[in-house]
């Protein structure tokens, strides 16, 4: 704390480093990059609020698994495009025990983390029809993806949920459908950067303009079963985790490693796709990739071109936690409940300190505590607060990013902060307090 607060000089001077004229404009990585540099010349240690890193041991089971695998030679073998059999017949288990929802092994497909399930699902729904050359983000989201739509040169329109909540969302999408030209909706439940969690009656609009209009639908469960208001953990039992499964056979879900099974560093998902989507055949892809049926064309155009497969070893630690998870053995969701925890005190923290959580409710429920949470201070804008937070060696990353058009905001993650930390992060937050009172 000696040390602290640094001066805006000094911040502003890593800043132009990295070529950032607002804080509030820079992305996630770009964030990282600039604190890691404040941190060595400081050498103050930093509250890391800024990126997504699971902050909890990866199970024994899935690195078990792993190793044995490795230890029977896979590395030196390439995998099968579209995945280990084992690992296919455990995720279309895990989607039926979780969600309730019936979909075949051929239609799960492992993938280089979701990022590169996203962007492959970018790839092939911006191809199925010339005059649907846009996607639809509900947003706030994770601002990665757009960046993937401008890699892919793909158009996208996005709207900000959290003024049309409930029976209201129909109404903001339906002037985006009407129009012709969307071939995809996308969003995170729950929602990274608010952790929103959209319910059941939203889904079902969702799933039923997906029919009406059709469109797919993108659904990235990153954070799979992670509203820890309700208990999900049980296999084969309501209640589970929502999904627009329900309401469409127009949907692709993005399921990963990352999060809920906190083995990140493997990059390791699965995209799971619809069973009628898996087989239907769009003349476009034909012409585009050389095969007409999605599901053919997704794994062996798509997956095949930009990484021929996942990683041999990883999947057989995948499939071994969605085993045991399926058999009962072991509850992932209880392993990761202490994100709910963290997310519990540093909100208070804040609170009590003057700053206001900005996306705050689920229609007419409190926000659930988890992964991540979002704050405002009285006055500032995000990039100015971001600033603020880090003169007293805490970071984090502006919502302007995320679709918000809420531009005052902050994204703030609870996984590199433990339970052990609480209490010197405190004091940073009374320093801020002390600080920017007047």
């Amino acid at each position: 704390m000696k040390n602290l607060p640094f001066s805006k000089d000094y911040i502003n001077g890593f800043a132009k480093k990295f070529g950032l004229d607002d804080l509030g404009k820079a992305t996630i990585r770009e964030i990282v990059g600039m604190v890691n540099f404040i941190q060595e010349d400081s050498g103050v240690p930093f509250f890391r609020m800024e990126m997504g890193v699971p902050g909890l041991n990866p199970p024994e089971v899935g690195i078990n698994a792993e190793i044995d695998a490795l230890k029977r030679g896979v590395a030196s073998d390439y995998p099968m495009v579209d995945g280990i059999k084992p690992l296919k017949e455990e995720a279309s288990k895990f989607i039926k025990n979780f969600i309730n929802t019936d979909i075949r092994s051929e239609s799960c497909i492992p993938t280089v983390g979701s990022m590169q399930g996203g962007y492959a699902s970018f790839l092939m729904c911006g191809n199925i029809d010339p005059k649907k050359d846009t996607a639809l983000f509900i947003d706030p989201g994770f601002p990665v993806q757009k960046q993937q739509f401008k890699v892919l040169n793909q158009k996208y329109e996005s709207f900000d949920v959290y003024n049309f909540r409930g029976k209201k969302l129909r109404d903001k999408l339906e002037t985006y459908l009407k129009n012709g030209n969307i071939n995809s909706i996308i969003y995170s439940n729950p929602n990274n950067p608010t952790w929103v969690c959209l319910t059941d009656e939203e889904l079902q609009i969702i799933g039923e303009l997906a029919n009406k209009y059709d469109v797919i639908v993108i659904e990235d469960l990153a954070y799979f079963a992670m509203d820890f208001r309700v208990d999900m953990s049980k296999p084969g039992e309501p209640p589970y985790q929502p999904s627009v499964s329900k309401y469409t056979d127009n949907y692709i879900l993005l399921i990963s490693s990352s999060k809920a099974f906190s083995y990140a560093g493997q990059r390791l998902a699965v995209t799971a796709i619809s069973d009628k989507l898996f087989h239907r055949k769009y003349g476009p892809l034909r012409e585009r990739f050389g095969a007409d049926e999605f599901g053919y064309t997704f794994v062996l155009r798509s997956i095949y071109s930009l990484s021929s497969g996942v990683s041999h070893s990883a999947q057989y630690a995948l499939a071994a936690m969605f085993k045991a998870a399926n058999e009962g053995k072991f509850n992932f969701v209880k392993s990761v409940r202490e994100y709910g925890e963290r997310a519990a005190i540093m909100k208070n923290m804040f609170t009590d300190a003057g700053f206001t959580i900005v996306y705050d409710t689920d229609i007419d429920k409190p926000i659930a505590d988890g992964f991540y949470f979002t704050i405002s201070y009285p006055g500032m804008s995000g990039g100015e607060l971001l600033e603020a937070l880090i003169q007293v060696g805490i970071s984090a990353i502006a919502l302007d990013n995320t679709g918000s058009t809420r531009s005052e905001g902050l994204r703030a993650c609870v996984s590199q902060i433990g339970l052990d930390k609480m209490d010197a992060l405190q004091e940073r937050v009374e320093l801020f307090k002390k600080i920017n009172r007047g």
